[in-house]
């Protein structure tokens, strides 16, 4: 793969017009027009061989409007063809950066402001609109959205690409004649996507904004169901086979392994909207069927991921042959992926209230007991990223009026929290994201156990907050043959809050979720003389106990990542 090396453009050369390419849209152009005027900005109108009427209309406009110049195409190419001739045209006339609109004024003009100040910002870059859509967008062209952003994560081997088939963009001129020189793309409505693909292969990066896209009611498409559909197929095999041979370098843009507490949260919301929509509209099944090659895809392409996977399932052969402990069949590290996606379905389900009691999930014995509500006194859940954590939601369909908070540790709880108000707003209310552990964050939950609620916290990841360095102590206890790095935080967090803790897990065992849930500590005393002793016997404890659930269902192991080290940088407490 060759990579483009283009020079930044600065301020005084960023001259950006907009392209609009035009076929049989006369009527709509006159609002356009009227549209883009408040920001001075000359316009170039690619007429794709109109009829005589339209023709004659933008002769009008052009002639009309000091800041127009029309391009005239003769005969109908396609919108490809005329957004390709704008751009020339726009590169000639000395622009740095082009703003593709479409004729029809579905796109939210006013945005326009945004995106050249996202292009000034990223000269480099390729400004993309993500759309939000209202109610008048057709549901066939909704839904095929969706396959086409599944075939460009793939062509891509990355999730950067939230949408590829927006037409609202601002494109750098020069990288993009490249592209279309050396690989010429699509001459019709397979043009946005693949040049988009094309132009990250070349290394040239896209920026997603929000904007609003409405499908004006007298407005006129010329997306042909058949044809067109059967261009976007054909494109989409030309550019899987065009990423065979790109995929070393393609891998190689991908960043290299940290430890967890180092690596952001992968950016999945298109995803995971995705997920939601496949789910809602065809439900579990069909959602299971595109889980297998899905999952296929991460595992081929998530070479520290697979190996962290190998490496646990590894240390669960070798402790259970040390214990004589039977394991269940099946153990191998795409099984554990395909279990990572089924869970990521029971997260969905249970922000939405769709884990069932008895159906789906149920007490393991002697469990229920433990988890009985006291009146007036509130809990702490210590958990894991082991098995469905989320699914104790559905504990609110046995105790009436239990208030589970989830503490989120995490720098990206922000997106995190999003897509959760968008699936479940009801069950948004209680995350409670933080960065570390505080003072303030012990009052706040500390208000929440004084109220009866419960608070659910994980004792095996290191939360680090990235600006202010965060809570970084750790405690060394012995984890699956080998010392392995514990939190401090979360348990002296619940030394704090000094009320009932209960270790839970909830486990896929006997085709349904069972929540195991023991006693931990009632409370956790950290007696200042002898503090550090104690604490490392609650992680001990911890570390045990985890273990030994974890060795029951090791896929539901869901720390893909080298649990027993450590970044240098990050302290050592015990």
């Amino acid at each position: 793969m060759s990579v483009i090396h283009t020079v930044a453009v600065a301020n005084a050369d960023f001259r950006p017009c907009v392209v609009i390419p035009c076929y049989n849209h006369g009527a709509a152009m006159p609002g356009v027009l009227a549209r883009l005027a408040p920001f001075s900005l000359s316009c170039i109108i690619v007429d794709d061989g109109s009829e005589p009427a339209t023709a004659q209309r933008l002769d009008r406009l052009a002639a009309n409007h000091s800041g127009v110049t029309l391009v005239r195409l003769a005969k109908n190419s396609g919108k490809g063809q005329a957004v390709i001739a704008g751009f020339q045209a726009a590169a000639k006339a000395g622009f740095s950066h082009a703003i593709q609109l479409d004729a029809d004024g579905q796109h939210r003009i006013e945005d326009i402001p945004r995106f050249v100040k996202e292009a000034r910002l990223y000269p480099e870059n390729l400004i993309s609109g993500q759309p939000d859509y209202d109610d008048s967008v057709p549901k066939s062209r909704l839904y095929g959205r969706y396959v086409t952003h599944f075939w460009v994560w793939i062509e891509t081997l990355s999730l950067s690409l939230k949408d590829s088939m927006c037409g609202f963009r601002v494109y750098p001129l020069a990288s993009t004649l490249a592209v279309i020189e050396r690989h010429p793309p699509g001459k019709r409505m397979d043009f946005d996507t693949e040049i988009m693909v094309r132009l990250y292969w070349s290394g040239v990066e896209s920026r997603f904004l929000r904007t609003r896209v409405t499908y004006p009611p007298d407005g006129l498409s010329h997306f042909d169901a058949l044809h067109d559909n059967l261009r976007i197929s054909w494109m989409h095999t030309r550019l899987f086979f065009g990423m065979l041979p790109r995929i070393p370098a393609l891998l190689s843009r991908r960043r290299k392994a940290a430890h967890w507490a180092k690596v952001p949260e992968r950016k999945g919301l298109m995803g995971m909207r995705m997920m939601l929509r496949i789910y809602q509209i065809l439900g579990r099944g069909a959602f299971t069927l595109l889980l297998y090659p899905v999952v296929a895809w991460m595992w081929l392409t998530g070479g520290p991921q697979r190996r962290a996977s190998q490496l646990w399932l590894a240390r669960v052969r070798q402790q259970a042959k040390i214990r004589q402990i039977e394991l269940p069949e099946g153990l191998n590290s795409y099984r554990h992926f395909l279990r990572f996606g089924d869970a990521m379905l029971n997260k969905i389900a249970a922000w939405r209230g769709d884990i069932k009691w008895g159906r789906d999930i149920n007490f393991a014995p002697g469990s229920r007991e433990v988890l009985q509500p006291q009146a007036g006194c509130g809990k702490l859940i210590l958990a894991a990223h082991l098995g469905d954590i989320e699914a104790s939601r559905a504990l609110a369909q046995v105790d009436a009026g239990l208030v589970i908070n989830a503490l989120v540790f995490t720098d990206h709880a922000r997106r995190f929290r999003q897509i959760v108000e968008e699936i479940a707003p009801q069950a948004a209310v209680n995350l409670l994201p933080v960065t570390h552990i505080g003072p303030e964050t012990a009052m706040m939950l500390q208000d929440k156990i004084d109220a009866g609620e419960w608070v659910a916290i994980v004792g095996d990841r290191i939360a680090v907050n990235t600006q202010r360095g965060g809570d970084r102590r750790v405690c060394w206890s012995q984890f699956m043959g080998a010392p392995a790095p514990f939190p401090q935080g979360p348990f002296i967090l619940a030394a704090a809050l000094r009320c009932p803790i209960v270790l839970m897990m909830v486990l896929r065992e006997q085709g349904k979720l069972l929540i195991h849930a023991e006693s931990f500590a009632d409370p956790l005393i950290l007696p200042r003389a002898t503090r550090q002793q104690a604490l490392q016997q609650a992680i001990d404890r911890y570390a045990e106990r985890l273990e030994a659930y974890a060795l029951r269902s090791p896929l539901d192991w869901f720390n893909f990542y080298d649990f027993w080290q450590l970044p240098k940088d990050l302290e050592s407490g015990c």
